[in-house]
């Protein structure tokens, strides 16, 4: 009898929370579905606000209709287009073009050149011989070019320079001396927080 009764007791508590479960769940579902319904109101609102603002704006528009049409006819002159107005092909749109009056700027146009024209800008100068570059090719195709001759020439326009002595140790005076290590003991950091 004792045990049935403790196992009476486990099946109740089991019971009861399974329906507590079932409770939550249900409590949840209904929390989600009102939570959906309040953000489609929520849309719902802000469409119709810019419904609101839209409808404000033409009946304002609407209701300066007159006051519209008055300036366009003093001020603006505003009128629909014609069929008259339509062109069919661009030679029309062409010979609409007034010619331009006396002392009116001349147009703008683009650079060019004929490919056979003299050029305002320097030849290039090869480094190695001093020719021209086109004189360079021409003489490349009739004698070869000495290559000895051609550094010589380069020495002279850059300047002398040492190639083959290698440059000279520093003397030890002129070495940086090396520098002293200090050593650090434990709990001498600067910065770091005595005990």
């Amino acid at each position: 009898m004792i045990a049935s009764r403790t196992s009476l007791r486990g099946i109740g508590w089991a019971a009861l929370l399974a329906l507590c479960c079932a409770a939550l769940f249900g409590l949840s579902l209904k929390v989600n579905a009102l939570r959906s319904e309040v953000r489609e109101t929520e849309n719902r609102i802000v469409a119709l606000k810019r419904e609101t603002m839209y409808l404000e704006t033409e009946y304002e528009t609407r209701s300066n209709q007159q006051q519209l049409s008055a300036w366009n006819a003093v001020d603006f002159g505003y009128v629909a287009p014609n069929a008259g107005q339509y062109l069919d092909n661009v030679r029309q749109l062409a010979a609409l073009g007034k010619p331009a009056g006396p002392g009116a700027p001349e147009p703008i146009r683009v650079a060019n050149a004929p490919p056979d024209a003299p050029s305002v800008l320097p030849e290039m100068v090869s480094p190695l011989t001093g020719r021209p570059l086109g004189a360079e090719d021409e003489a490349t195709d009739a004698a070869p070019v000495d290559q000895a001759r051609a550094a010589a020439a380069l020495d002279d326009r850059l300047g002398k320079f040492e190639r083959d002595e290698p440059a000279a140790k520093p003397a030890k005076a002129d070495r940086p001396a090396k520098l002293a290590v200090a050593k650090t003991v434990p709990g001498n950091v600067q910065g770091a927080p005595r005990p």
